[in-house]
């Protein structure tokens, strides 16, 4: 591939900009329709999907899914780990080997999205230790009072996961036939 080739790959396209701005629509929008169950949401799903498919690109439609949530639902305090949060999971996927066997990649990407939910509260905690002067032991007792919640969401997370690789699938089947 010659440099030009290389320059036109890392470009986003205008096709790209309304796939990636839909996709973190529907990010937004699943969240508000799932809300009702308490830690239990797609974004995982998304997350890990988009990153299989999108690789790099799929922080486009993270940080619309980030931006979209601030916009509609408050820039609050609460809404500043969802700046590093989400690209962890992302960083995390693009960690993961390409070619795995369809079996192998289902239950990769299950446990991935697991971990996240039950990390979810410790991954936050840090900001929330800085936010409120909290020191290691308050940062600690914030982590131990939300881990109810955080296994709430580990095993939600490891059932949605379940989606990750039809949705992979049904991405890159759209990719394919828009080229």
């Amino acid at each position: 591939m010659n440099s030009k080739q290389n320059k036109q790959k890392k470009k986003i396209n205008p096709k790209e900009i309304a796939v990636f701005g839909m996709l973190g629509a529907i990010m937004y929008a699943s969240k508000v329709i799932m809300e009702a169950i308490p830690n239990t949401h797609l974004i995982g799903v998304f997350i890990i999907a988009m990153t299989v498919v999108y690789r790099k690109k799929a922080l486009y439609p993270i940080y619309i899914f980030v931006l979209l949530t601030g916009l509609l639902n408050g820039f609050g305090i609460w809404w500043i780990p969802y700046l590093y949060i989400w690209t962890l999971l992302w960083g995390a996927a693009m960690l993961l080997p390409k070619n795995m066997s369809p079996k192998k990649a289902a239950v990769v990407y299950m446990l991935l999205c697991s971990a996240h939910g039950f990390l979810y509260g410790t991954l936050y905690a840090p900001f929330q230790a800085l936010a409120f002067g909290l020191d290691f032991k308050g940062m600690l007792a914030w982590i131990a009072a939300g881990l109810s919640f955080d296994a709430i969401h580990g095993v939600s997370n490891f059932f949605c996961g379940m989606l990750i690789l039809p949705l992979s699938r049904l991405l890159s089947k759209a990719e394919k036939l828009t080229r």
